[in-house]
């Protein structure tokens, strides 16, 4: 074979050979097919939202909730109120068994109440006086030894210091009576706060430690909760009184005093929190609906 013949049939090998490699050449993608900015989809930084023209959504809370618990284990002999009731505070809300501890205020008490030890040494210090003052009396005239007022002296003394160990026990027992009727009263829970029964967890007969008896509510004072946008930060002055209404009733406005303002800003949501006190004394306004409030004048 020719040199010419192999020089061709070396040229059309690698014109196959970079046919492939040709074929796969980069084409510019397409306008739709652009991939799109990393902060123009959804892990993008948000924006603090817009505040709505009738004002901000808040929610109306009670003042506080409370679990009411027993201090001491027992058995539930009755419980005196039920969910929905009014209740004021030191209200008795429910009872434990308490035999054994209303048997030990009463022996206290009759121990804090016996006057006879007291009287007895009263009896004997007096005794004691007049032996010593008329021992004295022969001693000075030399009818009887020393050793006769010297014992008269010693049991004059004896006679006070018992006294004085009666008195303290009477004192001692009346103690012992205030703290038996501190036991008996942690036998009956009472209520901490005034407000309304949420919920009731146990019943008579059931025996409780550290669980829960029920819930109460402060409602004559609600908390109002307001998720306040990045631009109201530093345009709301504590103690200002603001506008409520409820979503239910946008008919009745209400008057809030703003007593929280958050320092620091959520930085996944840009927002603040804002709490407002509303007065609710005669319980017309309920506790857990949503409401709209204005924290700036128009």
């Amino acid at each position: 074979m020719g040199f010419p013949i192999l020089f061709c049939l070396l040229l059309a090998t690698q014109g196959v050979l970079a046919a492939p490699f040709e074929a796969e050449a980069v084409v510019p993608p397409s306008p739709a097919h652009r991939s799109t900015p990393a902060n123009s989809g959804s892990g993008a930084m948000p924006s603090s939202p817009a505040v709505n023209p009738r004002g901000l959504d808040c929610v109306i809370e009670p003042k506080m909730t409370v679990d009411i618990s027993s201090p001491v284990p027992g058995t539930l002999s009755e419980v005196l109120v039920e969910r929905g009731d009014i209740v004021e505070k030191d209200q008795p809300l429910a009872k434990l068994n308490s035999g054994v501890e209303e048997a030990s205020v009463k022996v206290a008490r009759a121990r804090a109440l016996m006057m006879g030890e007291i009287l007895a040494a009263e009896a004997r210090s007096s005794l004691g006086g007049r032996v010593l003052k008329r021992t004295n009396e022969l001693f000075q005239k030399k009818l009887v030894p020393w050793s006769e007022e010297d014992e008269a002296e010693t049991k004059k003394l004896l006679a006070e210091h018992e006294l004085r160990k009666a008195r303290e026990d009477k004192e001692l027992a009346e103690f012992e009576l205030v703290r038996a009727e501190q036991v008996l009263k942690q036998r009956t829970l009472l209520s901490t706060i005034r407000g309304v029964v949420v919920d009731r967890f146990k019943s008579p007969g059931e025996y409780v430690e550290d669980q829960p008896v029920m819930k109460i509510a402060q409602i004559d004072q609600l908390n109002v909760e307001v998720i306040a946008p990045l631009s109201l930060f530093g345009k709301i002055a504590l103690g200002s009184m603001v506008p409520v209404k409820l979503e239910e009733r946008s008919d009745v406005e209400y008057r809030a005093k703003v007593i929280i303002v958050d320092r620091t800003i959520d930085a996944a949501s840009g927002t603040f929190g804002v709490r407002l006190d509303l007065p609710n004394p005669d319980y017309r306004i309920p506790a857990g609906v949503r409401c709209d409030v204005k924290l700036l004048p128009d």
